[in-house]
């Protein structure tokens, strides 16, 4: 029977790898005064109405699969400047909080009936800068970028930590009810949980899921944050207001594997992620 408030189940991710290459567009915007020549801003977004925009895109970014993203990083010290994915022109903020930094975002995509993808929000993963510097950079400061990311506890250790993070979902799916977000959840988390915990996790996931009260409406557009605070407490906001908080670092282990584990929602998001935490180590 096909439920008509969310007509498909959230499984599992695949292990195949993501063929497409999602992009980070940067455009250089020119001063106003022509006299001058010099330049006044970087502006972070992505516009296919713009070819001259584009071309120039394409002549920067060309036979460069990974430069996309470096470039986003550099502009995050520019709190307003945004960062747009552009498949379906979801913005984010490069900065949350004045010192969380935008690592990398992706999609989260599931299967109608086995016949086709439906997009149904699209997230970016968050660091504190601070956090990671004095926490992860004593034990990888001294590798180069490129060991770093050949490097496969370093993600394993941004997770351990007691690093402050915020994953940041946006609805994109429109006919999304809070019900399939709190049932995805309790299937994708609750796995989680019992790979790196135990069977003995009900309560923990029950606690949860409870959060996501039918009360709650998500129209597309709604923002769901989940962020990890000092000391392991995992704080969930829905469209800016504070649903609960729990105190749980396996909780907080769980909910980010999703993210950038070794089964991770999006695998090309992930292999951005750990590229711009590489650079966020060696700043």
């Amino acid at each position: 029977m096909v439920s008509l408030r969310f007509p498909f189940s959230f499984s599992q991710p695949s292990n195949l790898p993501h063929t497409a290459t999602r992009s980070f567009a940067v455009a250089v915007t020119a001063a106003a005064a022509a006299a001058t020549a010099s330049v006044a801003g970087i502006a972070v977004y992505h516009n296919q109405k713009h070819p001259l925009v584009q071309n120039a895109l394409n002549c920067l970014f060309s036979n460069q699969s990974s430069s996309h993203f470096w470039a986003s990083l550099s502009f995050a010290e520019n709190s307003s400047a945004t960062v747009v994915e552009s498949k379906t022109g979801t913005s984010f903020p490069s900065v949350l909080g004045g010192s969380r930094k935008l690592l990398g975002i992706g999609l989260r995509k599931k299967s109608v009936l086995g016949l086709k993808n439906i997009d149904v929000y699209a997230f970016g993963v968050y660091a504190d800068h601070d956090d990671v510097k004095k926490i992860l950079s004593e034990k990888y400061g001294n590798m180069s970028v490129a060991e770093l990311k050949e490097n496969n506890k370093l993600n394993e250790d941004l997770m351990e930590a007691d690093v402050c993070m915020t994953v940041r979902l946006q609805i994109i799916y429109n006919k999304l009810s809070i019900r399939s977000v709190r049932s995805a959840f309790e299937e994708s988390v609750g796995s989680r949980l019992q790979k790196f915990g135990g069977s003995d996790n009900k309560e923990l996931l029950q606690k949860f899921t409870s959060q996501f009260k039918d009360e709650y409406k998500i129209p597309k557009g709604s923002v769901i944050e989940l962020s990890k605070e000092r000391g392991h407490v995992l704080w969930t906001t829905i469209d800016g207001k504070e649903v609960g908080s729990i105190q749980s670092k396996l909780l907080c282990r769980s909910l980010l594997d999703l993210y950038i584990g070794e089964e991770p929602f999006d695998r090309k998001a992930k292999e951005d992620i750990e590229l711009n935490l590489s650079s966020l180590i060696q700043k």
